[in-house]
């Protein structure tokens, strides 16, 4: 579909339902202060949000799961079942709002926030752009819409030399290892899915990174370890990276592969947003760049914006394979149209043929 611009002056028209007048208000003061949305309402239950619906159909919708009346659950398969619009799920950290926020995620919602809180300056400009790039990748998600760039983002995007400084020289270091390194943000929870349902018990050890709020990553990936033949869990610090496992960063801190002898393992750092996120997929591709080398294989899956990109110039340089996912299979195009377009990606796959591609690329 090829790019249709909307009007100079035209904004994305967001609608916030929350039962919280506190988070409510939050919301609409963080979408607002971004000039590409626009609040075209807000609702305290589906009951008022589906009046307004009535009157303006809004692009996006940020949803909260527990509200009286209606849950945010019943609402959202009523809204996917009637008249599909993207929607993004704002959910506490609590146990039970991870696990319906998930299910969320199965009953087609897009992203996954978690409810803002006031804090310090650094917190509350971090939940800006986390929300307001939640929304526009939910936007870009949806193929019967209009496709539409957003270059009016923060200035704020730090690079990986925050977190890992690049090395002057490439070490060409080997063991008999292979280590697959995966980045994915909007559609990749279910691409994610996907790839590890058909990793064979010795499948080589994976690292990921999956943008997903803090807490909620563990959620994930519990859930993906009771599918998997490979294990799969949340990362700690000093995980070894091992084959058979997959280890996924969590929310809210970028991961880093570090090498001591033949053994991988995974190190934990806090920090600022790199690319926008963290985790940061560029973080953690400048380590397997630094500690893999030949032996990695990276992984750039569908998700908005450029993370791991350049990160993927340092894989190529190391002797890395990179693999791509292509459009057709992408919720959302960014990340891999941003490597591919750097010249530094081996092969353009299909989902359904990453597993087949990442298993022949061990095998070497």
């Amino acid at each position: 579909m090829p790019d249709i611009p909307l009007g100079k002056n035209e904004k994305l028209k967001i609608l916030v339902v929350d039962d919280s007048a506190v988070v409510r208000q939050t919301l609409v003061d963080i979408i607002s202060s971004d000039k590409e949305l626009e609040v075209m309402g807000a609702a305290q239950d589906p009951f008022i949000a589906a009046a307004k619906m009535k009157e303006q159909a809004p692009d996006v919708i940020i949803l909260d799961i527990e509200m009286p009346r209606m849950d945010g659950l019943t609402f959202l398969q009523k809204i996917m079942s009637q008249h599909p619009i993207p929607v993004v799920i704002c959910s506490s950290q609590a146990e039970r709002g991870q696990e319906n926020a998930l299910r969320a995620i199965d009953y087609g919602a897009v992203e996954i926030i978690e409810k803002p809180k006031m804090g310090a300056k650094q917190f509350i400009e971090e939940s800006k752009i986390r929300i307001t790039d939640a929304v526009k990748a939910a936007y870009l998600s949806s193929r019967a819409r209009v496709k539409r760039t957003f270059p009016g983002q923060p200035a704020l995007k730090l690079t990986a030399d925050a977190i890992l400084s690049k090395p002057k020289h490439v070490s060409r270091l080997e063991t008999t290892e292979h280590v697959v390194a995966i980045g994915a943000s909007t559609g990749g929870t279910e691409a994610l899915r996907q790839i590890l349902e058909a990793m064979p018990a010795d499948a080589p050890g994976i690292v990921i990174v999956q943008h997903m709020p803090e807490h909620f990553t563990r959620a994930f990936a519990n859930r993906l370890d009771g599918l998997c033949t490979i294990s799969v869990k949340e990362a700690e610090q000093n995980d070894t990276v091992i084959r058979g496992r997959a280890l996924i960063a969590p929310g809210n801190r970028h991961m880093l592969l570090k090498r001591s002898g033949a053994r991988y393992y995974v190190e934990l750092r806090d920090g600022p947003l790199v690319s926008r996120h963290r985790p940061s997929v560029d973080v953690l591709f400048r380590s397997v760049a630094r500690y893999a080398g030949v032996n990695a294989i990276g992984i750039i899956m569908t998700g908005m914006g450029d993370d791991g990109a350049k990160g993927m110039v340092e894989m190529k340089e190391a002797g890395a394979k990179n693999i791509a996912q292509d459009e057709k299979s992408c919720v959302v195009f960014g990340m891999p149209k941003e490597a591919i377009k750097l010249g530094v990606v081996d092969d353009i796959v299909s989902l359904k043929n990453i597993p087949d591609k990442i298993l022949a690329y061990a095998k070497d």
